[in-house]
């Protein structure tokens, strides 16, 4: 792996984790919490591409098994994983792979409209398919509760997909910092 590929790929680690100083917002009903840092699984993914993006993600994630404190309220350890959120936050380096292959893929014809796509499918589809059952089976909810109390999480996952698919057009113009 080249320098640069290292380089990039840290460099998206620790933009996620800088995400993470932003303040969770606990729900009262729903033990995962409200956070920024999907925002950095979608652009790690639509700008570092397929390989990188996963890579960042699985540092990310390794860090945060390790003890890092670079989840949103300053949260970290193996019981973080093994925890509600845990589903969740497994699923960031999957949805970044998968975020930068379509992206990879579609690049010629790259714009807002593919990439909000891309976006909603890696970036919350992937996420919730993974996030979701685990949080069922953790908290003994019904896979239909947990899905109806996860809702709540869309609004502002679209929001991130949106902000995403403007400014990553750009970047990926200027930047060229697509991986095969």
């Amino acid at each position: 792996m080249k320098t640069t590929d290292m380089m990039y790929a840290s460099l998206f680690t620790a933009i996620v984790a800088v995400l993470g100083i932003l303040p969770p917002i606990m729900l009262p009903f729903i033990p995962v919490p409200i956070t920024a840092q999907t925002l950095g699984v979608m652009l790690a993914g639509t700008i570092l591409g397929a390989r990188l993006g996963g890579l960042s993600l699985f540092l990310f994630v390794m860090l945060v098994v390790a003890g890092a404190p670079i989840l949103s309220g300053g949260r970290g350890g193996l019981g973080t994983i093994i925890g509600p959120s845990g589903g969740f936050i497994l699923s960031w380096p999957i949805a970044a792979y998968v975020i930068g292959l379509l992206v990879q893929k579609f690049m010629p014809y790259i714009n807002f409209w593919k990439l909000f796509l891309i976006n909603i499918f890696g970036g919350i589809i992937i996420v919730y398919m993974i996030g979701i059952p685990w949080l069922a089976i953790l908290t003994d909810l019904s896979l239909e509760k947990a899905a109806a109390g996860s809702a709540i999480y869309l609004p502002g996952d679209t929001i991130k997909a949106i902000i995403v698919s403007t400014i990553a057009p750009q970047l990926l113009k200027r930047a060229q910092l697509i991986r095969a």
